[in-house]
């Protein structure tokens, strides 16, 4: 009995994802709940694991492939039928070689006319089994498979290729006549030079890329800053910071300071914590706070939820928990999805300053820096203070001067006097 592997619900708006990397093949024997393949979405990477223990059959995506949830990736040979069926691909992979045909059959097809090679790049599409995104796109645009250029892995037709024959001009009654399917081939590679290496972009640094420049091109941008004076923070931090620790068994840092401070500004200036949906703005009575978090993969930010309502135990624990699971790629997608703001700490790799990209459809994002001993004045005389400059980016179209430069105010104030939050003045 065969059992089927299946693209497994990947979050909400999440409909599809590539085949990062197989852990098997075909022939192979796999245990229950053992990985199979890694999945890359636009978010996180998930790990698919065998649903039964057996042999795998057959892989119907390789790598590379675009899948979309529900879609069958794999098929299991179950039991000890499966176990069999490994050994027994494992023994015919090693005979094959001595089954080969004699070299002199194989000289004839080669002295064929050079004019068919074109053809057999294009119809190698067809050996493999289509996966099932690219088979609805091919189905839905009455599209013949053998005519587009397949550029995926052992010449598998990938989705990407559909597209890009389709924005060429292809189609189905067309394909005959237009002969040339050069238009429809992707762009070359740039040669490299020496001491260069190509590495291609995962989905998560594409997905990064692609948003970063929607938030551009689409919002209204905007940023003003301000800087904080952090002598008070540090001596609350420095007074409290054992007994807290001793307590809630978690340390103080300063991170829950800035997302209470941003609660209570977002209360108060809640255009700050809305967005934009059509032609229309969606105000919540709700702070959402995307952390964002340095991955070797690139940034993601997971989202605490009702962070109004969180103790400053609370607020340091899911910090510490979202960031151990970010560096291990354990984050799940409801837990990215969602936030109403973002706050960015560029100063733990040392920045002083920076303009913060919305993370979109949000409209602010706070951005925190380095904190670095100044002179500034005070009460008319020159001081040496540990300073921090503050950039709120934000969608002019939503949020005016007024409501964001007063944002910003507030949580300067709050972070100066960080018994204004405890007090709510």
């Amino acid at each position: 009995m065969a059992t089927e592997v299946k693209v497994p619900t990947l979050g909400e708006s999440v409909t599809e994802a590539t085949i990062a990397k197989w852990y098997k093949k075909v022939g192979d024997a796999v245990a229950a709940d053992e990985p199979i393949v890694e999945l890359e979405t636009d978010k996180v990477t998930v790990e698919v694991n065998a649903p039964v223990a057996g042999a795998i059959v057959e892989l119907v995506a390789g790598e590379g492939d675009e899948v979309e949830v529900g879609a069958l990736i794999a098929m299991i040979k179950e039991g000890a039928e499966g176990a069999a069926l490994a050994k027994e691909e494992k023994a015919e992979a090693k005979e094959e070689p001595k089954k080969e045909e004699p070299k002199k059959e194989e000289a004839k097809p080669a002295a064929a006319p050079a004019a068919s090679a074109p053809a057999a790049s294009t119809s190698a599409n067809t050996d493999h089994p289509l996966p099932p995104a690219v088979r609805k796109l091919v189905e839905d645009k009455n599209l013949d498979p053998s005519k587009i250029p397949a550029t995926g892995k052992d010449g598998r037709l990938t989705k990407g290729d559909v597209l890009n024959f389709l924005e060429g001009g292809g189609s189905a009654p067309r394909a005959a006549a237009a002969a040339p399917a050069a238009p429809a081939a992707p762009k070359p590679e740039r040669e490299l030079r020496e001491g260069e290496e190509r590495v291609k972009m995962s989905k998560l640094r594409q997905t990064i890329a692609r948003r970063l420049k929607e938030a551009q091109n689409t919002a209204a941008m905007l940023t003003t800053y301000n800087e904080v004076d952090m002598t008070n923070l540090l001596a609350c931090r420095n007074q409290y910071k054992d007994g807290f620790e001793k307590k809630h068994g978690v340390k103080l840092g300063f991170m829950s300071f800035f997302i209470k401070a941003c609660t209570t500004a977002l209360n108060e200036w809640p255009a700050v914590n809305a967005e934009i949906d059509g032609n229309s703005f969606i105000y919540k009575n709700y702070c959402d706070i995307g952390v964002a978090v340095g991955t070797p993969q690139g940034l993601v930010v997971p989202v605490i939820r009702s962070a109004e309502k969180k103790t400053f135990a609370d607020l340091e624990s899911t910090i510490v928990d979202f960031g151990k699971r970010a560096r291990d790629g354990k984050l799940g997608m409801d837990e990215m999805t969602g936030g109403s703001f973002t706050i960015s700490n560029g100063g733990v790799f040392g920045s002083l300053l920076s303009s913060p990209i919305l993370n979109a459809p949000q409209s602010g994002i706070l951005g925190m820096h380095k904190t670095q001993m100044r002179p500034v004045a005070i009460d008319g005389k020159v001081e040496i203070r540990p300073m921090m400059y503050l950039a709120l980016s934000y969608d002019h179209r939503i949020i005016d001067g007024r409501e964001a430069v007063s944002f910003l105010v507030r949580v300067k104030e709050c972070i100066e006097n960080p018994e204004r939050i405890l007090l709510d003045i």
